[in-house]
């Protein structure tokens, strides 16, 4: 599912904006790419039914060179074949695979076990890279910035199963057995069911783009 064309527009006319903010040295060509920020911000919030104000707060934290976020995910199963889903207070109770944004200093593999025994109280060992996707691309709701989603297979070495401040539940769930509740900015139904396919079969490839 392709993204709106406004959305791609905006985020790179942001992008430009960021990064020319990030080495011009000219005083007329930073205000140059301040207006055209300040015209990313108002074709944003045209369509996201925000203020531009609020829009514009969000890009100018964004500082440097522009490049997508990265969000990390690990899927874990059970002896029973199901995976573990944890239901995320910020998103109205809705449910994901463990995971959030990568922090500095922690390779994408510890970022994600880390998400994963924050979330759960469950410590893992990354089994495989099952996929890196691009989050424009898979259908996910529309959002202000460029990120590419990482999804691993991990198996369960320690801990026990415990809520944080983000997480309101923990649950089993099998391929069929879904909550229709997900947390869409976060996980979609196909890539869940992808890593159903990679947990049967680990000799699959990383999904990619």
């Amino acid at each position: 599912m392709s993204e709106p064309d406004w959305l791609i527009c905006a985020r790179e006319a942001q992008a430009i904006a960021q990064t020319g903010l990030a080495y011009c040295r000219d005083v007329y060509d930073r205000e140059r790419y301040e207006q055209l920020r300040a015209l990313a911000s108002r074709l944003m919030a045209g369509f996201v039914n925000a203020p531009s104000e609020r829009i514009d707060d969000f890009f100018r934290a964004e500082q440097g060179y522009a490049t997508p976020k990265v969000d990390v995910r690990t899927a874990v199963f059970d002896n029973r074949g199901r995976v573990l889903l944890v239901r995320e207070k910020i998103d109205g109770d809705r449910w994901t695979l463990p995971g959030g944004w990568a922090d500095v200093n922690l390779t994408p593999g510890e970022n994600a076990l880390k998400e994963l025994r924050e979330e759960s109280g469950y410590i893992g060992e990354i089994r495989k890279l099952a996929a890196v996707w691009d989050r424009g691309k898979q259908g996910h709701p529309p959002d202000p910035f460029s990120c590419v989603k990482m999804f691993f297979i991990a198996d369960i070495v320690g801990g026990e199963p415990m809520t944080s401040i983000e997480t309101s539940a923990i649950g089993w769930f099998g391929r069929h057995e879904l909550p229709k509740a997900l947390s869409m900015g976060r996980v979609l139904p196909h890539q869940l069911a992808r890593m159903f396919d990679h947990r049967a079969h680990p000799d699959l490839p990383t999904d990619f783009d």
